[in-house]
């Protein structure tokens, strides 16, 4: 038998070697085919290599380094609450502006989507036929006027003929009774002039409001009718707007509470801070207060309807946009913070990896509180000051070694 000296490893491997090349030898002794024979052959040959390679792997992974995390300290901030809601951006003012009398339209005098002063002139309807009507009303103010001043003269010769005896009570009351019907003749003459005056202005369709308009719905040359449904165009305020929210019960409930706690001696909401983000906007750079709440809740959805007003100079608020909003829950307290994405869960814990100053990780339940933006408080668990990992958490073991590399959390992440 072949005697063999080396390592304990070397000898295993030869011994190995050899049981193959003796099952080569059976194989061969069999009449397998050239095909095993050569597989066979080639297995023996590979198998100090494979055992080789085996060992090295095993010291390997004896040797890995430790991993890197990224760790941070707690943030320190005073802490305030929000709860988050979606809802409609809405004109405080919007006016469908209608004909107030009939006619031919002769003018478009505005730029589709301009913004438009109040009384700025939108549209001009042929205003001939309601200035003949105002000549015909003047004149028959006249002819009233000039009947009461002759019924007044003949009531004046009548008094004095009456005195004398030479006309009969009933001719006197005659007299008296034609002074006073040219005098109501005159008041109906005097309201026939002022509504034709007031259809000759309402030939000038002219804005009531402030804001932005809408294209003409009417073009010039059209015949409009006075009253009717048709629209000629609409105009919508454009600064303030309204914010429209749909709170839960338990929510408007919560929010009455926390006034009535801040010694507002009742429970409206009016003045409560709100905040507003649309669709293409990080955090909620937009400030405003609640300014109104329904008196009723809406049996239908369990839910109350509350108004935030907020400025809007610069126009990036249209009626009809959809808005984040978020409503101040709590009044701000002092908290400990850290990103939302270090805290793990095992089972119904919640728990974060804290690093020691030898740089090996603890594992350390955690009460998580209120997330604010990317951040979660931490009401129980943490100490200002301790090390834990923000990135990295699916490396770790618990006291295992770790290359911890230090990193500063911001107030960017809180804002987010």
């Amino acid at each position: 038998m072949e005697q063999y000296t080396g390592n304990p490893e070397a000898v295993a491997q030869r011994f190995s070697q050899l049981r193959c090349f003796s099952q080569l030898r059976q194989a061969k002794a069999m009449g397998l085919n050239q095909g095993i024979k050569a597989r066979m052959f080639l297995l023996c040959m590979g198998l100090p290599l494979i055992l080789g390679g085996c060992g090295q792997g095993e010291s390997a992974l004896a040797v890995m380094p430790p991993p890197v995390v990224k760790v941070a300290q707690p943030l320190s901030r005073n802490a305030t609450e929000w709860d988050e809601y979606t809802g409609r951006v809405e004109a405080i003012n919007a006016v469908d502006v209608r004909a107030r009398v009939g006619g031919y339209l002769e003018k478009v005098n505005f730029t589709a989507g301009a913004k438009v002063n109040k009384g700025d002139l939108l549209f001009q309807i042929d205003p001939r036929p309601y200035k003949a009507q105002l000549n015909y009303a003047t004149a028959e103010l006249e002819r009233a006027r000039s009947r009461h001043e002759l019924a007044r003269n003949d009531l004046r010769r009548a008094e004095s003929l009456y005195n004398e005896k030479a006309i009969s009570a009933e001719e006197f009351d005659m007299r008296s009774k034609g002074l006073r019907e040219a005098a109501a003749a005159v008041e109906s003459a005097e309201a026939n002039l002022y509504s034709a005056r007031i259809n000759l202005d309402y030939c000038e369709i002219r804005a009531p409001i402030t804001g932005r308009i809408a294209r003409e719905l009417i073009t010039a040359g059209n015949l409009v009718t006075g009253g009717d449904t048709t629209v000629l165009t609409s105009i919508v305020s454009i600064d303030p707007v309204y914010v429209y929210m749909d709170v839960d019960e338990q929510a408007v409930l919560k929010y009455r509470r926390q006034r009535l706690q801040q010694g507002r001696g009742s429970g409206d909401l009016k003045g409560t801070p709100v905040e507003l983000a649309v669709a293409d906007e990080a955090g909620y750079p937009h400030k405003g207060q609640i300014d109104y709440v329904s008196p009723r809740e809406d049996a239908a959805t369990g839910t109350v309807t509350l108004r935030a007003v907020f400025s809007n100079p610069d126009e990036l608020l249209s009626p009809g946009f959809f808005a984040h909003s978020r409503v101040r829950s709590a009044t701000p307290y002092s908290a400990l913070l850290i990103p939302d994405k270090a805290i793990a869960t095992d089972q119904a814990q919640r728990f974060v990896w804290v690093v020691s100053q030898d740089n090996h990780a603890a594992y350390r339940k955690v009460e998580p509180g209120a997330r604010i933006g990317q951040m979660r408080v931490i009401t129980q668990g943490l100490q200002a000051g301790e090390w834990v990992v923000v990135d990295g958490l699916q490396k770790l073991k618990p006291g295992a070694p770790v290359k911890a590399e230090q990193i500063v959390l911001t107030e960017r992440q809180e804002n987010q």
